[in-house]
């Protein structure tokens, strides 16, 4: 594959790349940084680049690869960040519970191991749907069901414990 061929094939999925990798690294310079390795590793591939059916499928997958090696090499936690809407009937003492509540829970994700973090956050966060997190991860659908399943439900017994133990400290 040639030059020009490489960049109308593969570069108009810059932008979507750079979205993937923004949203599994959670960091501006590391995704762009991730983005222009997997363009490094597709033109090094160039030519067995003709034989794949689905390009931008292709891409994806490279781009997955990196951004877990990334991962894996920095043990980089996902940091959100969001505000909690509360709403101003709320007593001050009740506000300041759930607020606690939201960083309990926030920290107990963080603690999950690295693929069922991911999927949570892309599912509760990010807003992605099942069939875009088994297109990014190339999970299937019923593994990302039972990721899901598996991470609520260490985080809701983590939760459940620490919630025991400040009612026995009380």
């Amino acid at each position: 594959m040639d030059a020009e061929t490489f960049k109308k094939v593969f570069l108009p999925y810059h932008q979507k790349l750079y979205r993937i990798a923004y949203r599994m690294v959670q960091n501006v310079a590391n995704a762009e940084d991730i983005v222009q390795e997997t363009f490094i590793k597709l033109w090094n591939k160039r030519d067995d680049l003709e034989n794949v059916e689905n390009p931008e499928a292709f891409s994806i997958i490279i781009l997955r690869n990196t951004c877990l090696d990334h991962l894996r090499k920095t043990k980089h936690e996902f940091q959100t960040s969001y505000d909690m809407d509360i709403p101003e009937k709320e007593s001050l003492a009740h506000q300041i519970e759930l607020q606690d509540n939201a960083k309990q829970i926030k920290t107990l994700i963080h603690k999950l191991p690295d693929q069922q973090r991911q999927v949570m956050m892309m599912k509760h966060w990010d807003g992605y749907s099942d069939e875009e997190i088994e297109q990014i991860t190339g999970l299937s659908a019923g593994n990302i069901r039972v990721i899901l399943s598996r991470a609520r439900k260490m985080v809701r017994e983590q939760f459940l414990k620490m919630e025991q133990q400040w009612t026995l400290a009380k």
